[in-house]
């Protein structure tokens, strides 16, 4: 008898091998897209991330003052339109002073908002005190006072202690009702401007001093320069009066700054950060991709 031969495969097996592999075929092309739908979506996430984290961080240090926009009537610390202008909370301090009892001042934060129309800055200041001392008639009583410190110039920070010899400062101090500009190159040197160019209002309601500072932005000579060309240094100091506070016993803040000019740190900046970031993102993914695909062997 002949050899039996073996019994070839019948057409339908032929046939369910032919689809496993075309499945198989098509596995990694399933991989593959699902590798680049992950890639498309990390794309979307970095461009609503450029797009968005912007809006919910601050590109500027913490020791910005923004300068909002207000009207006429700014030099009413009580006016609506200060509603607008954001507020800032500086912590405030004992200053180094000789005096008896200097290190003890009873004021520890203050509210700076500071806004311009075009031709004026105004500076609001306030701060909570139970009492509002106006007077100083008798030799123990001292009036609640405020003052807004500049330097003279910005091409360097000064001490901020009444500034220095070499870039004295602008003083704007009020006082009772009283109102004076003063321009100061160290402790113990400060003078008043024969005419002020600084208006001031105060308001003393529910517990709390409200007072507007107002000038004319471009002014020549010994005055800061507030034309908004540039970010300026601006620093508070406040005395509560029936607390002894007197002179150099007084509450200080530290140096701040108005945000006047355009300055590296603005949105722009961060808006750039924030799309680097993202792409840099994207990088890692589609190498890690990449990388992932080519160890299994996948076609690229």
């Amino acid at each position: 008898m002949g050899e039996r031969s073996e019994p070839s495969s019948s057409s339908s097996d032929r046939g369910s091998d032919g689809v496993r592999l075309m499945r198989e075929r098509r596995e990694p092309r399933r991989d593959s897209d699902a590798s680049w739908r992950g890639v498309a979506a990390l794309v979307v996430l970095a461009v609503v991330g450029a797009a968005v984290l912007p809006t919910l961080t601050s590109a500027r240090p913490a020791n910005e003052v923004p300068v909002g926009d207000v009207g006429t009537n700014a030099t009413d610390p009580t006016a609506e339109s200060w509603t607008a202008v954001p507020s800032v909370e500086l912590a405030l301090a004992s200053a180094p002073s000789g005096l008896p009892g200097a290190s003890n001042v009873s004021v520890q934060h203050a509210q700076v908002r500071a806004a311009t129309n075009g031709s004026h800055v105004f500076v609001r200041v306030s701060w909570s005190d139970a009492t509002a001392d106006r007077n100083a008639t008798d030799l123990r009583e001292f009036a609640d006072a405020v003052a807004v410190q500049f330097p003279e110039n910005e091409s360097a920070r000064p001490p901020i202690a009444m500034g220095g010899t070499s870039n004295r400062v602008n003083v704007w101090y009020w006082a009772g009702g009283t109102t004076e500009e003063l321009l100061a190159g160290g402790a113990g040197t400060t003078t008043a401007f024969n005419q002020s160019a600084v208006d001031a209002q105060a308001v003393h309601e529910g517990g709390e001093w409200h007072v507007a500072f107002a000038r004319e932005a471009a002014m020549a000579g010994n005055r800061t320069d507030l034309s908004g060309e540039q970010d300026v240094d601006v620093a508070v100091a406040v005395w509560n009066g029936s607390y002894g506070e007197r002179a150099g016993r007084k509450a200080v803040s530290e140096w701040q700054y108005l945000a006047m000019g355009p300055g590296p740190q603005g949105p722009p900046y961060e808006t750039v950060l924030w799309t680097v970031a993202g792409l840099a993102v994207l990088f890692v993914a589609v190498v890690t991709i990449e990388g992932v695909r080519r160890t299994r062997g996948e076609p690229s």
